[in-house]
């Protein structure tokens, strides 16, 4: 249903930009899908006209498309239809404007086909490290002032030098609206209280993609996060983070202490999962990082 009112829509602008064109018989059939009632077009038709003939074909499509008989008798009468040459002339101008759309519609599908090929090629290149375009110095400089944590059931601000000392740092990218990051969290949790105090060289940062501040301190609670957060006024301020982090969540991103790419949730436009980047932590705590990890 929702496609013929997408198609009707379409035609009465289409009406519009033409300059109000006499009605065909395809016309008053998408219309009449889209809602209009056999009277409704009756009165249209006293106004705009009819360019189109209705033979034994057509006047199968009307009825199938719920016309009354008394608009099929209406049209077959001729009343409302123009002479020959007239309907002859509106068909052309009507085929030219389709012509038209058409290939405005073909340009803007190369367009946009140019403009997807040119993204995953971008997602294909190897990870750059997130402070290249930022000249940053250090994660811990950049944030700096930035950084906030739930105590006493509210969120505030955690000491300046917090992650001065940390070699590796996860960027944890998700939201309390997604579904597939409630169910990981929990998981990450678990993870960090296992591995947090043994290596004190990690830390884990929430990058809230929540689209407000009391969804971020609602999540932040209701998981009892134990790392620090991004300040959620200071979000677009720290977009460089996210460079690498894909457009899905949950989603991991794995850096050394100057933001070079360790490892991610994503293997260029490919989601491989936030535990991808877990296993990768467990290799390099167990002294066992991979040539590719230590490559990267």
């Amino acid at each position: 249903m929702r496609r013929w009112i997408y198609l009707g829509f379409s035609l009465l602008v289409f009406a519009t930009q033409a300059g109000q064109l006499p009605l065909t018989v395809n016309q008053i059939s998408l219309m009449l899908r889209a809602g209009y009632s056999s009277n409704s077009l009756t009165h249209e038709l006293s106004t705009r006209h009819f360019a189109d003939t209705v033979d034994e074909t057509n006047e199968k499509v009307l009825v199938k498309a719920g016309a009354s008989a008394e608009l099929i008798a209406a049209l077959k009468s001729g009343i409302y239809s123009l002479s020959p040459e007239k309907t002859a002339a509106v068909q052309q101008q009507i085929a030219a404007e389709e012509q038209r759309r058409a290939e405005q519609s073909e340009a803007s599908r190369k367009s946009e086909a140019a403009y997807q090929a040119r993204v995953m090629r971008e997602r294909s290149a190897k990870p750059a490290p997130i402070g290249s375009d930022a000249n940053f110095g250090t994660i811990s400089e950049f944030l700096k002032g930035d950084l906030v944590q739930m105590h006493n059931g509210a969120l505030s601000h955690v000491d300046d030098g917090a992650l001065a000392n940390k070699k590796l740092l996860a960027f944890y990218f998700s939201a309390q609206w997604c579904g597939p990051c409630r169910k990981f969290t929990p998981q990450l949790v678990d993870y960090y209280k296992r591995v947090a105090s043994e290596h004190p060289e990690f830390e884990i940062v929430f990058y809230s993609r929540d689209r407000s501040l009391f969804a971020m301190e609602k999540y932040v609670r209701e998981e009892n996060m134990p790392w620090p957060a991004i300040d959620f006024s200071k979000l677009k301020e720290k977009e460089v983070l996210a460079k690498n982090a894909g457009s899905g969540i949950p989603s991991l991103v794995l850096v050394d202490s100057t933001g070079k790419v360790i490892s991610s949730s994503y293997t260029g436009s490919q989601y491989v999962g936030p535990e991808k980047v877990l296993a990768d932590l467990d290799a390099i705590f167990a002294g066992k990082a991979s040539a590719r990890l230590a490559a990267q």
